[in-house]
């Protein structure tokens, strides 16, 4: 099995469209959720807030009248097979290779594969079937399937980037991302990949947070600055986003042979399923401590090594409580690794979520620090007994966990090390 690195990212999120940028407001506790106008001006939608893409408008089902960074060259034709999600990619996938201190051209060959993550595009999706059912399908767009379906990343990006190796996608609710770099590092461990280009993307549109509403799982708070709060005793939901990050994964000494800047070493990964609810993870966090326990095992490393643990608390009632059972009958109670959830920051991106939470896990271990659990005022009682660190701290992680969990109990672990160079 050979060693895996990440050695370039690309950011489309709420904190920042770079990573200067959200680096500092992770470390900061700056949280990116706003009082959103469309939300507030529809008296049928019980909330008023979500966090918005900076630089992006892509409200709406036609993508000429979109507005996105003017950094990002892309012509008429190639924009109108795009979804939203597909948009903030492509900008995060170029900032990705040229961080990674590659040429686009470097990615287009059969050693490098394309890993992406995605739930589709709900808005593109109601755009093109409200006006197929309108005016029939002759006076229907050719590309409306390939901008709407889960897929969309998958059509758009390899065949405009001209990847010529593994090109696969994954659609597993919340756990999406994390499924698609867990596959992506199998791929360059076991050798059939030199490269993996990993691409989480979510859109940031109406169709699809609102929804959430209906499951009664969206905070109704009117209060950006306390709205989202995984691990308090008074939450009451979270907070919609979407954006994209991309992170490039190579075989270590690919990577070392031409210098490149390596973030972290990913130690290994692992997936279990609750087997339990459609929605509802177990109560007692089964799935996941079962999730953990097997990265630890398969990776060879102590429970006690673990010095950070990125959580997917979502600021949801049941969700905090399931996770935060699962971490205690792991690593017990006492002092123990740092926790956080930086969803009290961004919200939760969905099938986004994994991939731009390991971002921020890698971006500690660069820039020497641990991200903080903003917003919280009263620690749950379940979470009494874990280091739920409330401020960040200036000490970069040696070894950490990125947990995500997604619909019908799936889970997903992700384990980073400390690279002794970068």
């Amino acid at each position: 099995m050979r060693n895996v690195v990440v050695t370039g990212m690309g950011l489309v999120t709420c904190l920042g469209l770079d990573r200067p940028s959200v680096s500092g407001r992770l470390r900061r506790l700056e949280h990116g959720i706003q009082r959103f106008q469309p939300f507030i001006d529809d008296p049928k939608v019980p909330i008023s807030l979500a966090a918005p893409i900076p630089g992006f408008q892509t409200e709406g089902g036609d993508p000429e009248d979109w507005t996105f960074p003017s950094s990002l060259k892309l012509r008429m034709e190639q924009i109108r097979s795009l979804s939203p999600n597909a948009l903030y990619a492509h900008y995060a996938l170029q900032q990705a290779v040229a961080d990674a201190g590659l040429e686009l051209e470097d990615i287009g060959n059969e050693r490098t594969g394309l890993f992406t993550a995605s739930s589709g595009s709900a808005g593109m999706t109601y755009f093109h079937m409200e006006r197929l059912k309108r005016v029939g399908p002759m006076r229907c767009s050719p590309l409306g399937i390939v901008a709407s379906i889960a897929g969309t990343l998958n059509f758009n990006l390899s065949a405009m980037y001209k990847f010529q190796g593994a090109s696969t996608g994954f659609v597993s609710a919340c756990a999406s991302s994390g499924h698609a770099m867990g596959y992506a590092w199998d791929s360059i461990a076991l050798g059939r990949q030199d490269r993996a280009v990993v691409v989480g993307a979510e859109d940031f549109t109406y169709e699809t947070i609102v929804p959430f509403a209906g499951m009664r799982v969206l905070s109704p708070s009117e209060d950006p600055d306390t709205a989202s709060r995984p691990f308090d005793a008074r939450r009451d939901g979270f907070v919609g986003t979407g954006g994209s990050v991309v992170l490039v994964l190579e075989d270590e000494e690919t990577a070392l042979a031409r210098k490149a800047p390596i973030y972290a070493r990913m130690r290994g990964w692992s997936q279990t399923t609750d087997g339990y609810h459609i929605a509802a993870s177990h109560p007692d966090g089964d799935g996941l401590r079962r999730a953990i326990e097997d990265v630890l095992r398969t990776s060879g490393t102590e429970r006690e090594a673990i010095d950070y643990i990125n959580a997917h608390a979502t600021s949801t009632q049941a969700g905090d409580v399931s996770e935060c059972r699962a971490l205690k009958s792991v690593f017990g109670v006492g002092k123990g690794p740092r926790i956080s959830s930086t969803k009290a920051l961004t919200g939760h991106a969905l099938s986004l979520s994994s991939i731009m939470e390991a971002a921020f896990v890698l971006i500690g271990i660069r820039d020497g620090f641990t991200p903080g659990s903003a917003h919280i005022s009263q620690l749950d009682a379940e979470a009494e007994g874990l280091n739920i660190i409330r401020e960040s701290v200036e000490e970069a992680p040696q070894l950490a966990l990125s947990n995500s969990s997604g619909f019908g109990g799936a889970n997903v672990c992700l384990l980073f090390e400390k690279p002794e160079c970068g």
